[in-house]
């Protein structure tokens, strides 16, 4: 009785472990179920970047084109959705393993790559900096020079570009990419804030007295993005954007959300 005992004891304990171990999804999953596996599907929208999102001022309700995407992308699955806005790209990457998200819709990146399964791009923004009109800066190579400050959104895009590329110049982070923006508008020892080229303008629109540096340091490659252990479900991921891209739907989002001048594949 007592080896059947013990062995009792530690089948109890072997299953009581298994329990707390995260379950990983079958790659024979159906997409619904990979992609959305708390039956409704949970979609990060940052809304740093106004290009993809935006929130009514009047209603609080979201928009735009990634929130046309995750909406689309819900009725295909025929699953709720439910919107979780972030102020911030680097926000939401940070929560990729946390279970938080199923979709996200951020920007390529290698570093990102790590714990992020990305689509092909769907919409192409340019990476640039705003300076003062009277800065002696004509092109982004004159900025990488030691003493230039540029005010940056922590675990934006760009913030991930210039870190590889900046040799000389200091990066100084703040929260968001607006608040970047802000920093730089109201420190006269930053010369520049780096971010998406028409969120730059739109932030001083009607206030003279800046400027934008074209063309920008990089083109920022907007994608669908799923937690990496959901990877299985992303060739039905990029058949769906691929239909999305070829009907105008992405198009037509960016129109209806007031973009223009945005390169859509």
């Amino acid at each position: 009785m007592f080896p059947l005992a013990r062995l009792c004891a530690q089948v109890a304990l072997l299953l009581g472990f298994m329990s707390v171990i995260p379950t990983t999804l079958a790659a024979d999953a159906g997409p619904a179920a990979i992609l959305a596996p708390t039956g409704r599907l949970r979609a990060a929208i940052n809304l740093g970047n106004p290009v993809l999102a935006q929130r009514n001022p009047t209603s609080g309700e979201l928009g735009g084109v990634s929130v046309a995407l995750a909406r689309e992308l819900a009725r295909h699955l025929a699953v709720p959705v439910d919107l979780i806005p972030y102020d911030a790209a680097g926000k939401v990457t940070a929560d990729s393993t946390r279970r938080v998200w199923d979709l996200a819709f951020v920007a390529l990146d290698p570093d990102r790559a790590q714990t992020i399964a990305f689509t092909a791009p769907y919409v192409f923004i340019e990476g640039t900096y705003l300076v003062r009109s009277d800065s002696p800066f004509k092109s982004v190579e004159d900025l990488d020079r030691a003493g230039v400050r540029i005010a940056v959104g922590k675990g934006a895009a760009y913030d991930l570009f210039l870190t590889r590329m900046l040799k000389r110049a200091e990066l100084v982070r703040v929260a968001t990419s607006p608040a970047a923006v802000d920093r730089f508008l109201a420190d006269v020892d930053i010369e520049a804030a780096a971010g998406v080229q028409q969120a730059l303008l739109a932030s001083v629109e009607g206030r003279p007295g800046f400027r934008v540096i074209e063309p920008g340091f990089t083109r920022i490659d907007q994608a669908m993005a799923i937690p990496k252990d959901h990877e299985p479900a992303l060739r039905y991921l990029e058949t769906f954007l691929s239909e999305m891209k070829t009907s105008g739907f992405i198009s037509r989002a960016l129109q209806a959300s007031g973009q223009q001048g945005v390169a859509s594949d």
